[in-house]
């Protein structure tokens, strides 16, 4: 079973579905895409053999109305599921969450920089964000996250405070692979390893970032799978943000993944999404 447990959704409907993007600045891949709705995406899924996905919502379109993927998720349960935004600093932000959950997210991303704006936040440490992952670790939430290598310190914080909570590495942070072996940028996230509540998304972005300058997938995807293994890591498309058709962008995966065991691409293209979000189970 193929899952993606990170496709975007955009409506046309900007009356049902207002823009309001974080920072105030849309991403360019949205505008790009104008539309990418929910039938649309169960339309590409099936024509790549996608079974099941986890649809991240877009902060650089929608900020924190997780309107689009909750409305995808009830219309397409067999499905799909959604993964809700929020402003974890606000008083009201597990009430909040709850709302999200009930509509039928089944996981949190926590956006903390995007091509928006590159900057690193900080407020991602800030003790107003705890009660919402106290919430998430008394009933097993994941919390995708969103952040640059700069922030892992912040990540790292986290874990050690609530460690019952699954934590995603959105593009394992965006590593500077440019300088190639031994991996500089990327080894700030691959010692973090050692917390087993860490997962890592594998993502196109990923995959351009392991060709650009002295980077190669020869060099870099092993060293990465070796670190962290196949059960803790799991395919997400970043479609339409990358570039290339779902189909196109499934096929690449699997054969940046041919050095692997066909049991171990399986975990990568679905059996860790199922561990991560059991609502997608078969």
């Amino acid at each position: 079973m193929r899952i993606d447990i990170h496709p975007h959704v955009i409506s046309p409907d900007t009356d049902r579905y207002p823009l309001a993007p974080v920072d105030g600045k849309r991403s360019v891949w949205s505008a790009d895409a104008k539309s990418l709705t929910p039938e649309q995406l169960i339309a590409a899924m099936d024509v790549a053999g996608i079974d099941r996905a986890a649809v991240v919502h877009s902060s650089t379109t929608y900020g924190f109305d997780n309107s689009l993927v909750a409305d995808a998720a009830a219309s397409f349960p067999d499905r799909l599921t959604g993964v809700c935004s929020i402003d974890a600093l606000a008083p009201d932000a597990v009430d909040t969450l709850k709302g999200w959950l009930d509509r039928g997210c089944t996981g949190l991303r926590l956006f903390t920089t995007g091509t928006t704006n590159w900057n690193q936040a900080q407020w991602l440490k800030d003790p107003a964000t705890w009660p919402v992952w106290e919430f998430a670790s008394g009933i097993n939430l994941p919390i995708c996250l969103q952040v640059r290598t700069e922030g892992l310190g912040m990540v790292k914080a986290l874990m050690d405070r609530f460690p019952a909570v699954p934590v995603i590495l959105d593009h394992l942070a965006h590593p500077d692979l440019t300088p190639g072996p031994p991996y500089e940028d990327a080894q700030k996230a691959f010692d973090l390893a050692s917390y087993e509540q860490l997962y890592v998304k594998f993502t196109p972005v990923i995959l351009r970032r392991a060709r650009e300058g002295n980077a190669s997938w020869e060099t870099f995807l092993p060293l990465l799978f070796e670190t962290f293994g196949a059960k803790r890591i799991a395919w997400g498309s970043n479609f339409p943000a990358s570039p290339g058709t779902l189909a196109d962008l499934a096929k690449q995966t699997e054969d940046a993944l041919s050095f692997l065991s066909e049991e171990e691409i399986e975990r990568v293209m679905g059996g860790t999404a199922v561990t991560l979000y059991p609502s997608l189970s078969a």
